[in-house]
Formats: structure tokens, C-alpha cells, sequence
């Protein structure tokens, strides 16, 4: 009897896969607007605090649903700087209970726009006091009207290129030549943004990541629902408003390129930009540029790269789908009593509401970052589309990180967004906290145990391996 309950049970799996298989693959898409109602607003993403007082180009939640007859995922790309996990999970947790889409099923990340409503307090800039509850309801929204507007689709993914945008902003200092950082060491051997032909530096400290992943969804008829790329660069900036940066452009460029109609929904995520920018130190300084010339300049060529890459895409008309995700507890570089004193006795004597000098900024860091507790839990996550995967990490990745899960991971092609599912700030790797450099300064921005990433990594291999075929 048992036998036969065990191969009705194998039976009724077999069946269930086989007709999700040959079922129909659905696909909905849609751009909520995330702008604030209310000016000024907080802008976070610099060493002081800055006030937006108008809206150059309306932000988003850009909202990707998949369903294979079988799993259903979302993934969210959101124009903010970054967004704690609180602000995600109540979201996910609406999405749960009104349209049945598990919270380990849903992947949401911020670009890293400095040009957003702060949402999470770093440096002098703290959480409007309801916009986080605002775009947490405008994400739910978003996820379930793109789960209202699925349709029978066919989906396909590819790789191109754009090594044209993407500099390390990361460069050793000479021998010789010293840089203190803000809690008044000499130790760093590297420094970020140096400055155009620096003759205190020699070369910059880490690689780049070229490729533009892309993952492409049209309706059985060829119309394009939405296009979802990932680009490692970190922001371009150019307006003291609020704007989506690069990011928004990108949308719209790609939908241009694709004669693409207003339902269509372009996405740019963030890849592993940690210390990656648009900025080339090695050449000469460019001339004077309009205010976000430089964002439209990087989001046509990044555009157009997409668009070639669309050129080579095999399109299915079905794919499986899965997700795994693991809450690992990471530790906190925690300041030492000796840390602490110094930082309040920098207060002391500044003795202002507006910080000025670095190390004045880094001091209120170190008070505020004293009552973190030893470790943080970190969500990792992972989602196999067919036999692409997507990694989300909740830190500003380092691109060596994001090139070892290229190589490693068993799904081809794999890319990474960085940003997901909260913000624990920086990851570097342990050889770059040696190197030292702004990345790797404690603070809010910057506080994992040395050993992050690698843990990061390793947990990240054993959820590909879960989720592979």
C-alpha cells in the first residue's frame, strides 16, 4: 500500500511538471511611480544632507512578474539611493497576502540614484519621516499590477558589452606618498577618486565589469513587454532634484531603440559597481558639460549595447523557474572604546548640527554605529529563469565579487544585483579592507566583518546548486 501511495505521489509530480512544461509561460510588467507628494524632501547618497525641491524626471518601481504554471517570481528594480530591508519586506509581505507570491520569491533592490528620497540613514542624511511607508505601498502596488497585466509571453536572455562607461574609481597611492584617512591614520594604500592625472597615484586598484546581461520579454505576438538589463556602474548624478539617474535614461532609450509603445517597461539594475564609476582618472578632464548630459551619454551607449545583444537572443516559449533564498548573520566591525571616545570628543568640540570635516562626519558614524548590535541577519537570494541566474546581494558589491560569481556559479549566464532585498552597505573583499580606502571606512555605509563577502559567496554557490536543473 505504501508502494503504491509513494508512485502515485511520483506520478502526480511528474504530471504536475510535465504540464507546466508544455503549459503557458506568463509575463507582466509595469513602472510604478515612486516620486514624493511632498517638497522638499531628503536626498541621501552625499557627506551632508541635501534637499530636493522639485522633480526633474519622475522615479519609479519597475516591476517585473513571471509565471511558469507552476513558480510565480517578481523582480523590482527601484530609483532610490539605497532601501533598508524593513521598507522591502513590508511590501513583500502585502504582495504575499493579496496575490499569493511568496516573499522568497520576490527580489527587490534600489539603483543607487543619488538623487532619491533618502530612505535609510547614512552620513548626515536620515529617513524622511513617511516616504518609506509610501514606497513600500507603491512596491506592492507595482508587483501586483504587473501580476494583473500577465500575458501568454515568450522570454529570452543574452550578454553584451560596454567597457566605454565603467572606470575603477579605486587607485594605489605611490610609495612613498601619504593619504590620512578621517580617523587620522596613514595606513590606506589606496583612494578613491583621486582626480584627473594624479601624480600621487599610479594605477587603478581593481578590474571592471564590461557586460550588459539583459533578459528580454514579448508577447507570443513580438510585442516587447519589458526589458531588464544589469550594468556594473555605480551612478552618473547631474541634478540637484530628484531624477533617476542613468537608470531611468537607460528605460527610455531601450524603449526607443525597440519602437516600443508606453505599457513597455525598460529596467536598468545595479550590478557590482562598489568601486566602479563613470569616471576616467587615467584621462584628461572632459569639457563643460549641461546638467545630465553626461547621464543621456552613458545611457545611449549602455542602450545600445542592450540592443545588440537583443540581435543574438533565441526567444522560448517556455522556461522553469526557481528561487532560493538564506538569512545568514554577518558580523559588525563594532568601534572600540578607544573609537568611541575619540568620536565624542570631535563632537564636543564642533559642537554644530551641520557637520563639515570628514572627520567630524566619521565621528557621528562611529557614536550611531556603536549601537548596532555584534551581528546583522543579510538575506541572500538567488532565482534561476531557464538556465540564466540572478544573485541578489543587500550591499554595494565590489566587481571582483561580482566577476568570482560569474565564473563560479553553475547557471550560464549569471549577473548580480547588488542593492537587494535591504542595505547593509559596502562589500568589499578581505584583500581590499587591507588596501584600506573610503569603501572600507567604518560607518553606516560600511560595517561587515571583514569576511563578507566571502561568506557571502559561499552561500550564494550552495543556492545555485539548489536551484540549477
Amino acid at each position: 500500500m505504501k508502494n503504491l501511495f509513494l508512485s502515485l505521489v511520483a506520478l502526480f509530480i511528474a504530471s504536475t511538471l510535465a504540464s507546466a512544461q508544455t503549459g503557458v509561460f506568463k509575463a507582466g510588467a509595469f513602472a510604478q511611480d515612486i516620486s514624493p507628494e511632498d517638497l522638499p524632501i531628503s536626498i541621501n547618497g552625499n557627506m551632508k544632507d541635501g534637499k530636493a525641491t522639485m522633480v526633474h524626471d519622475r522615479i519609479h518601481a519597475r516591476c517585473i512578474v513571471l509565471d511558469d504554471g507552476i513558480t510565480k517570481l517578481a523582480l523590482v528594480v527601484c530609483d532610490s539611493c539605497m532601501i533598508p530591508r524593513e521598507v522591502f519586506d513590508a511590501a513583500k509581505k502585502t504582495v504575499a497576502e493579496k496575490i499569493g507570491i511568496p516573499a522568497t520569491n520576490i527580489l527587490c533592490s534600489a539603483t543607487h540614484t543619488h538623487s532619491a528620497p533618502t530612505s535609510t540613514g547614512v552620513f548626515q542624511s536620515e529617513p524622511e519621516k513617511d516616504y518609506p511607508a509610501f514606497l513600500s505601498k507603491k512596491i506592492s502596488l507595482g508587483i501586483i499590477e504587473a501580476h494583473n497585466r500577465m500575458v501568454p509571453a515568450q522570454i529570452g536572455w543574452g550578454v553584451g558589452s560596454d567597457p566605454t562607461q565603467v572606470f575603477n574609481r579605486r587607485w594605489f597611492i605611490k610609495p612613498g606618498m601619504m593619504n590620512t584617512n578621517p580617523f587620522g591614520e596613514t595606513s590606506d594604500k589606496v583612494i578613491m577618486n583621486p582626480g584627473y592625472q594624479n601624480a600621487r597615484v599610479e594605477k587603478s586598484a581593481g578590474p571592471t565589469d564590461p557586460e550588459v546581461s539583459i533578459l528580454s520579454l514579448k508577447t507570443k505576438e513580438g510585442k516587447h513587454i519589458a526589458l531588464l538589463a544589469n550594468y556594473s556602474l555605480h551612478y552618473v548624478g547631474g541634478y540637484p532634484a530628484i531624477s533617476a539617474d542613468y537608470f531611468g535614461a537607460f528605460a527610455e532609450q531601450i524603449g526607443i531603440l525597440l519602437d516600443a509603445d508606453r505599457s513597455f517597461v525598460g529596467i536598468m539594475s545595479n550590478g557590482t559597481s562598489g568601486d566602479v564609476n563613470n569616471v576616467n582618472f587615467a584621462g584628461m578632464p572632459p569639457g563643460r558639460r549641461e546638467p545630465g548630459e553626461q547621464i543621456r551619454v552613458v545611457a545611449s551607449s549602455v542602450a545600445k549595447a542592450a540592443h545588440k545583444a537583443l540581435g543574438n537572443i533565441k526567444y522560448k516559449n517556455h522556461v522553469s523557474l526557481a528561487s532560493e533564498q538564506k538569512e545568514i548573520p554577518l558580523g559588525v566591525r563594532l568601534p572600540s572604546k578607544a573609537d568611541l571616545e575619540r568620536a565624542t570628543d570631535i563632537l564636543t568640540k564642533a559642537n554644530k548640527t551641520v557637520l563639515d570635516t570628514m572627520p567630524e562626519i566619521y565621528a557621528r558614524e562611529t557614536v550611531l554605529l556603536s549601537k548596532f548590535p555584534p551581528q546583522v541577519p543579510a538575506i541572500i537570494q538567488v532565482m534561476r529563469i531557464g538556465e540564466l541566474g540572478i544573485c541578489a546581494i543587500p550591499c554595494e558589491v565590489f566587481t571582483d565579487i561580482g566577476l568570482e560569481i560569474k565564473r563560479k556559479s553553475p547557471l550560464k549566464p549569471t549577473f548580480t544585483i547588488s542593492l537587494a532585498n535591504g542595505y547593509n552597505g559596502y562589500l568589499p573583499t578581505p584583500e581590499h579592507h587591507k588596501l584600506g580606502g573610503y569603501e572600507t571606512w567604518r560607518a553606516r555605509s560600511s560595517y561587515l566583518e571583514t569576511e563578507a563577502s566571502v561568506k557571502i559567496t559561499s552561500t550564494l554557490m550552495g543556492l545555485l546548486e539548489k536551484v540549477k536543473k
